[in-house]
């Protein structure tokens, strides 16, 4: 954002999925990000793919795994988010695809909160790979989780009824390169 306000002005608002669905529809905010399904009355826009990881806390007797089958997860305990969430939701499709049985531990509602949960070992978390930088200044690790690897996008969306404000346009193409190059750095893709 920061970034962006060199070359033109732009406001940034932040909430939960059903406020900014709310709010594109109502006209209110102009677009929003995230993991979104399809919506009649909404333009939606592939705007970025990231892929599901698992989180465990670091321990000196025990090396970091390279990668984690689904099937490794049979009987752990689980910090899962709140089932509102769409990527909970696919973990969970996933999980039950997979004949997986977790322990359900703590069920919270921030991506921060189950990374503190699972730091002071209270069981392991799936996250999206964009929580990557969001662990690098906790005692966990992270591993691609394999067999299969399963991806989901974030999307764009905006109000059919309404065309976007000029700007909008380059906006998007700045942010999808800049979180390209971020990703990119940060082992995210």
């Amino acid at each position: 954002m920061h970034e962006f306000r060199k070359q033109r002005p732009i406001q940034l608002f932040d909430a939960d999925l059903p406020t900014l669905i709310e709010m594109v529809e109502a006209g209110k905010i102009d677009m929003s990000l995230g993991i979104f399904k399809a919506m009649a009355d909404m333009r939606r826009e592939p705007f970025f793919r990231f892929s599901l990881m698992v989180v465990r806390a670091a321990k000196d007797e025990m090396p970091p795994r390279r990668t984690t089958s689904w099937s490794a997860l049979d009987g752990e305990m689980l910090i899962s988010l709140s089932s509102g969430h769409p990527h909970q939701q696919l973990i969970d499709r996933q999980l039950a695809k997979a004949g997986v049985t977790v322990q359900i531990g703590s069920i919270v509602n921030l991506l921060d909160t189950q990374i503190a949960l699972v730091e002071a070992d209270e069981g392991i978390a799936i996250i999206p790979s964009f929580g990557m930088p969001a662990c690098r200044n906790r005692k966990v690790v992270m591993t691609p989780l394999i067999n299969p690897v399963v991806r989901f996008d974030f999307h764009l969306i905006s109000s059919r009824a309404k065309e976007l404000p000029p700007g909008a346009g380059e906006f998007t193409s700045f942010l999808k390169s800049y979180i390209a190059t971020w990703a990119g750095r940060a082992g995210v893709l």
